[in-house]
């Protein structure tokens, strides 16, 4: 029973960090008048809910978001930007986390070369520095968020969202006192306000990782 708790709490701060991404790159579509596709239902690929590109050698890759230029409900545009995200609360899976990134990107990115497309990872939580040096050394941009700020993000709604696994970690008790308090806040405004608070501590890193923050030029391809 504990465990699923766990893994229910773990669901609840992963859906807030989706937000989060979903609206920074909407965001930056908008300013720079770009389509954001992320997983959703799009009459451009036959009402299919997965954001799935083909790279060159005909394999296909399911992708979380994909900024268009040119790109409507009804049509597939060009893509200028290809980026994953990932929430980890412990280091222990981070390495396998981006390298299943690299694999799922690279060989699309490769496939849409002649347009420069950039190559970006969104990464929460616990990431070792190894991991997230591995990506920087294969050209992707990386926007990383520490379990601090997410901490604090959900602190500003008055939850500890701290958890701790094994002999003196969280307790099953802990964890449903989290996520009764979580549900008892109006939704979906509590989670728009925790990604709010997300929002205004990290986005002026968005240049740092190569994604333009405000206004850059049009074309945030590299």
């Amino acid at each position: 029973m504990a465990e699923s708790l766990a893994h229910r709490w773990g669901q609840i701060i992963g859906d807030g960090f989706e937000m989060f991404v979903r609206n920074v790159l909407g965001d930056v579509a908008k300013r720079h008048k770009l389509y954001l596709d992320f997983k959703k239902p799009r009459a451009a690929r036959g009402g299919q809910g997965k954001v799935t590109w083909q790279d060159g050698y005909g394999n296909k890759h399911d992708l979380d978001y994909v900024l268009e230029r040119g790109g409507t409900e009804e049509t597939r545009g060009v893509p200028i930007a290809f980026i994953e995200s990932a929430w980890r609360r412990y280091t222990k899976h981070s390495k396998n986390k981006v390298q299943e990134i690299e694999a799922a990107v690279r060989p699309i990115a490769l496939t849409f070369s002649r347009h420069q497309p950039f190559c970006g990872a969104v990464l929460a939580g616990e990431f070792t520095p190894n991991s997230l040096r591995q990506l920087k050394s294969v050209g992707f941009g990386v926007l990383y968020i520490p379990y601090d700020s997410i901490l604090a993000a959900f602190n500003e709604l008055g939850i500890d969202a701290s958890s701790e696994d094994g002999a003196g970690g969280t307790t099953e008790e802990q964890f449903r006192e989290k996520i009764t308090k979580w549900e008892s806040l109006t939704q979906p405004q509590a989670t728009m306000s925790c990604t709010n608070s997300s929002s205004r501590a990290v986005r002026g890193a968005l240049r740092e990782c190569g994604m333009p923050a405000k206004s850059d030029a049009t074309s945030s391809s590299r």
